[in-house]
C-alpha cells in the first residue's frame, strides 16, 4: 500500500544519491505504478491545489490537484521537475523561446498527454502550461530538483505571449477561481437529479 511518509524518505534518499532527477523518477513511477493504491493512501482529491509534503533547499515534493478544466500559463521552473499522475488527466503544451524581435516571446513546441500511472521529467529549461481536460479533479506528484519557493521563475501572459515574472498571488487565485466553478457545476447536477425522475424519493 502507499505511504506518503515512506514516499518522500524515499525520494529525499534517490535524490541524496543522485542529485538529477534520474533516481527520483524511479521512485514515483513506482508511486503512480498502482493508482489506486496512490488515491487510497492520500484519499480522492477533491479540491484543487498546491500542497506541501516536503520542502528543502534542494528538493521540494507537492501534490499537486488540477481543479475540472483549469489552466495554467506558460511558465518556467529553472530547475528539473518529475511530474507522476495518479488520478484524472494532465495535458501539457511545451513552447520554446523565440529569437529577440519576434511578435511574441514563445512558441508551442510540442505537447504530452499524462494519464495515471504516467511519470515524465521536465528539464531545467523547459517551459510547459497544464490544462487538465477532464470535469474530474486531476491529482499529480511533483517533485522539483530545488527550492521551488525561492526560485525566479517566469510566465508567459496568454494575449501576446510576453513574459513576465511569475506571479504567485495570481496563480493562488487561479484554483481558488477553479474550485469556485467546480463546486458551481457539482451543485447544478445534483439540482439537476434531484429534479429528475429517478432522483425523486417518489420514483418507484
Amino acid at each position: 500500500m502507499f505511504q506518503l511518509d515512506q514516499f518522500i524518505e524515499d525520494c529525499q534518499k534517490a535524490h541524496a544519491e543522485d542529485s538529477s532527477h534520474k533516481a527520483v523518477q524511479e521512485v514515483i513511477s513506482r508511486a503512480v505504478s498502482d493508482p489506486g493504491q496512490a488515491i487510497q493512501g492520500l484519499g480522492e482529491p477533491t479540491k484543487g491545489g498546491v500542497h506541501k509534503l516536503y520542502h528543502s533547499d534542494s528538493l521540494t515534493i507537492l501534490n499537486v490537484v488540477w481543479a475540472p478544466r483549469m489552466t495554467l500559463l506558460p511558465h518556467n521552473h529553472n530547475m528539473w521537475a518529475v511530474i507522476g499522475v495518479y488520478a484524472g488527466r494532465e495535458d501539457n503544451i511545451f513552447w520554446r523561446k523565440l529569437p529577440e524581435g519576434e511578435e511574441a516571446d514563445i512558441e508551442a513546441a510540442g505537447a504530452k498527454t499524462m494519464a495515471p500511472g504516467q511519470a515524465t521529467p521536465l528539464g531545467k529549461d523547459i517551459i510547459h502550461s497544464v490544462t487538465n481536460p477532464t470535469n474530474l479533479f486531476t491529482g499529480a506528484f511533483h517533485v522539483y530538483g530545488g527550492d521551488f519557493y525561492d526560485a525566479h521563475r517566469s510566465e508567459w501572459e496568454p494575449e501576446g505571449l510576453t513574459e513576465r515574472p511569475f506571479d504567485y498571488d495570481g496563480n493562488s487565485r487561479l484554483f481558488q477561481e477553479a474550485n469556485a466553478v467546480a463546486r458551481m457545476a457539482e451543485a447544478g447536477e445534483l439540482a439537476k437529479k434531484r429534479s429528475s425522475p429517478s432522483g425523486s424519493d417518489k420514483g418507484w
